[in-house]
């Protein structure tokens, strides 16, 4: 299945490209630190595509889920950088411009530029792929929530602003129906945060300590005990983003197969089962793309889709590291960053075990083990 011709949009897109990235690599090179990041999205904003998919009432183009997906194509084939403030972008402002109110939406142009950086409180320590699970309450006193409880693995954490919370505002409602989603201020007293460091030794996460924290109630996103809604419409609209990683990991390992020299066949079999595995998650992106123009719900591809991208960023990193030779036991060798790198992506957004039981269950039918 070869991809059509992008529509109008992704081709304005490609020239706006083609222009700024050029410029931003002469100032930031190969730099994906948080400022370059923040620099990058700064001059998307400025040409007004750092969230194309937003209306244009609010700083966007209004583009529906194909264009959108045709973007983020062109973005990945560019090897563009990530923006800084990516959660804000693809998921908080989406449920600002669904649930806010006008007082709310008033930090929309704030987003786009990265002068509010947000992020999701969502996972908790006994809460992570299962996020019915969370503890952290939010009760009502008088105008105010007072927040108590813990977030953790929260991305970008160190560096954000604002949180979109979600936190029990009923504490004796069923698991999905007792959460509210609310806009914190993380500069308000009572909130403490501290990074976690990963393996590679970035602090790419933070935890986050709510005690007695007094929040508005004027910063209830949607409706009281309706976090759960919130929730699933903004992970909906995050979800054709899995497209965009196979486009990545795709010319990722179509680059690495042009210019790395393996002698060893065993190894070079292995390279070329990743650009296998790539291209073919490419190409159920293109499939998943193709259901979208055609009106349909692309369903299980997104799941599989982020499955396969899982496993297939994980082999990549543990060849390459094989492919290393002694060089690769050094941790600052880019081979042993690359690999360690990687476990992440059997845990973000869903691990492995969980989309493996979510696929057998709800795609393949298969009935679930006794306990």
């Amino acid at each position: 299945m070869s991809a059509a011709e992008p529509g109008r949009p992704a081709r304005e897109l490609r020239a706006v490209l083609e222009r700024l990235l050029p410029a931003h690599r002469t100032a930031w090179g190969e730099d994906d630190s948080f400022a370059a990041r923040l620099a990058w999205q700064r001059s998307l904003a400025a040409a007004g595509w750092a969230a194309p998919g937003w209306p244009v009432a609010h700083g966007g183009r209004g583009l529906g889920a194909v264009d959108r997906v045709e973007c983020d194509q062109e973005i990945a084939e560019a090897g563009a950088p990530q923006l800084a403030g990516v959660l804000g972008l693809q998921n908080v402002g989406p449920a600002l411009i669904m649930f806010g109110s006008e007082e709310q939406r008033r930090s929309l142009p704030r987003i786009l530029t990265g002068d509010e950086i947000w992020v999701q409180g969502f996972s908790e320590p006994e809460a992570g792929s299962d996020l019915a699970g969370l503890r952290t309450r939010a009760d009502a006193h008088g105008d105010d929530f007072v927040v108590n409880g813990q977030k953790v693995w929260t991305t970008d954490g160190m560096e954000a602003t604002h949180m979109l919370l979600l936190a029990r505002t009923d504490q004796e409602a069923p698991r999905h129906r007792g959460i509210s989603a609310i806009l914190v201020d993380l500069a308000a007293p009572g909130v403490e945060r501290r990074p976690l460091r990963k393996i590679t030794g970035d602090h790419g996460f933070a935890e986050f300590f709510f005690t007695d924290v007094r929040v508005p109630r004027a910063r209830l996103l949607g409706a009281l005990h309706g976090g759960w809604t919130v929730t699933t419409k903004t992970l909906g609209y995050e979800r054709t983003g899995v497209i965009n990683h196979a486009a990545r990991l795709e010319r990722e390992v179509r680059g690495l197969v042009e210019v790395v020299d393996i002698a060893d066949p065993v190894l070079r079999d292995r390279l070329v089962r990743c650009w296998i595995d790539a291209r073919l998650t490419g190409l159920m992106g293109v499939r998943a793309l193709e259901k979208l123009r055609d009106g349909d719900d692309p369903g299980a591809e997104q799941s599989i889709i982020k499955f396969a991208w899982s496993l297939a960023t994980s082999r990549l990193g543990e060849t390459m590291l094989d492919a290393s030779g002694h060089a690769g036991l050094l941790a600052s060798s880019p081979a042993a960053r690359r690999f360690v790198a990687t476990r992440s992506s059997t845990i973000a957004a869903g691990t492995t075990e969980i989309m493996r039981t979510l696929l057998a269950e709800r795609v393949l039918g298969l009935p679930r083990e006794p306990t």
